[in-house]
């Protein structure tokens, strides 16, 4: 099998599933290669759409342009630690392992991020939400998206979270207003922030409260 039936198998049979399995940055490699093979065959089915912005290093080092270093957390979740993030983010939690990224500038945080990845209809796309040290949202950026650019909404719409806290209401079509024809990718990136303010106030406030690294 070559590498363009691969990645059309993945894209439209691989990431079918709203739950994925696997690691974000194997996710997102894999998302990089379809991007690849579009850029290749522009007429190929199913990958003709796909688009990739950024890189996972690019993404993060635009989010902290003043980080002397970005730095990988890994968390096993608990059993408490998950019925935390649920109540907070009034969504259930699918991993137990979370994978985020602390960014210092010497021994100072500057602030956090999450590589989200998931399925919109039938194809995936990957998102960098970063906060500040406070846990307020820093900023919302699409990184790679492989449906019908139609279904993306603008950067604009995004720059609705920034500044965005935990206890702020986050309902799509009410404080964040809705995009017609990408419902889905709006509601993805509401799920999104809502989740990464949980994991904040669960995992990366008692680690990181004081602003230096622990």
């Amino acid at each position: 099998m070559d590498l363009l039936q691969t990645t059309r198998r993945a894209a439209g049979h691989g990431f079918a599933s709203s739950r994925l399995a696997g690691s974000p940055a194997s996710l997102f490699a894999l998302l990089v290669a379809v991007g690849l093979v579009a850029g290749l065959f522009p007429g190929a089915v199913g990958v003709a759409q796909a688009k990739v912005f950024a890189s996972q290093k690019q993404a993060l080092e635009e989010a902290f342009p003043e980080a002397t270093r970005i730095e990988r957390k890994t968390f096993l979740l608990r059993a408490e630690q998950v019925e935390q993030i649920e109540a907070l983010s009034g969504r259930e939690v699918d991993a137990k392992v979370v994978v985020l990224h602390v960014a210092h500038r010497d021994d100072e945080v500057l602030g956090f991020a999450e590589i989200a990845v998931h399925v919109v209809r039938t194809q995936p796309e990957a998102m960098l939400i970063a906060l500040s040290p406070d846990g307020s949202v820093r900023s919302v950026r699409v990184i790679a998206f492989h449906e019908p650019l139609d279904y993306l909404p603008t950067p604009a719409w995004y720059g609705q979270f920034d500044g965005k806290q935990k206890g702020d209401p986050l309902r799509l079509g009410r404080e964040i207003h809705g995009v017609v024809g990408a419902t889905l990718s709006a509601q993805a990136a509401v799920d999104g922030v809502r989740r990464l303010l949980a994991y904040w106030e669960v995992l990366l406030r008692p680690a990181y409260g004081s602003g230096e690294a622990p």
